[in-house]
C-alpha cells in the first residue's frame, strides 16, 4: 500500500508539472516580435546623390517635376469630383508616389548645382549639344494647358471620371517619353534609376486607365 501511495504521489506531481508547463506555455507572453522592417526605398533615394551627371539629367529633374507637379493638380479635385472610386483611389495614389519623386529630383538639381524649375514652367530646358535635340526651350510632352485644366475644375461626377482620364493618360504618356529619354542620354545612375520607375510605373497606370474609362 505504501508503494502504491508513492507511485500515485509521484504520478500526480508529474501530472501537475506537465499542466503547469502547458499552463505557462499559454499564458506567457508571446516573445515581442521585430518591428516591422520600413518599405525598401530605391538606392537612389536613400543613397547621397553622386554628383556625376550631364545636361539631359537636369533637364530631365527640371521638365519632370513641373509635370509631376501638374499630376498632383489634376490628381487632388478627384477626391471631390469624381463618382467613381477606383479613380479616386488612383488619383490619391499618383498624389502619393509622385510627391516623394519631386523631393528626390529637388535634391539631385541641389547636389549639382543647378536651379529648381520655375513655378508654371511647361517647357523642357533646351540641351545644346545632345543629339537630336535641338537647342532652346520646347514644350513638355503630356501637359495639360492652361483652359484643359480650367475645363477640368468644372467637372464632376462621371464626366470628371472621363476627363480626368483622357487627360491623364495623355499625361503619363508624356512622362514615360520624358523618362525614356533620361535613360537613353542621361548620365547620373540615380536619375536614370529613377527615369525607369517613372516609366515602369506609369506605363502599368496607362493599362489601368485605358480600363477604367470602358467603365465609368
Amino acid at each position: 500500500m505504501r508503494v502504491r501511495l508513492v507511485g500515485g504521489a509521484l504520478a500526480a506531481a508529474t501530472a501537475a508539472l506537465v499542466a503547469a508547463g502547458c499552463s505557462g506555455s499559454t499564458t506567457a507572453a508571446p516573445p515581442a516580435a521585430p518591428p516591422a522592417a520600413p518599405p525598401v526605398a530605391p538606392s537612389s533615394a536613400t543613397a547621397p546623390i553622386s554628383p556625376e551627371h550631364n545636361q539631359a539629367d537636369v533637364a530631365f529633374a527640371q521638365g519632370m517635376i513641373p509635370h509631376h507637379l501638374q499630376a498632383i493638380a489634376m490628381s487632388s479635385q478627384a477626391s471631390d469630383r469624381a463618382a467613381s472610386q477606383e479613380v479616386k483611389d488612383l488619383a490619391a495614389r499618383i498624389d502619393q508616389e509622385q510627391g516623394p519623386e519631386i523631393e528626390q529630383m529637388k535634391q539631385m538639381l541641389d547636389a549639382w548645382g543647378a536651379p529648381h524649375p520655375q513655378p508654371g514652367s511647361t517647357a523642357m530646358p533646351g540641351m545644346p549639344g545632345m543629339p537630336g535635340m535641338p537647342p532652346g526651350d520646347m514644350p513638355m510632352t503630356g501637359m495639360m494647358s492652361p483652359e484643359q485644366m480650367q475645363q477640368l475644375g468644372t467637372q464632376s461626377g462621371p464626366g470628371f471620371d472621363r476627363m480626368f482620364l483622357q487627360m491623364m493618360i495623355e499625361h503619363h504618356v508624356g512622362a514615360v517619353q520624358m523618362a525614356r529619354t533620361e535613360q537613353a542620354q542621361g548620365l547620373n545612375p540615380q536619375a536614370k534609376e529613377l527615369a525607369g520607375a517613372i516609366a515602369s510605373d506609369q506605363q502599368q497606370e496607362i493599362t489601368e486607365m485605358q480600363a477604367l474609362l470602358g467603365r465609368v
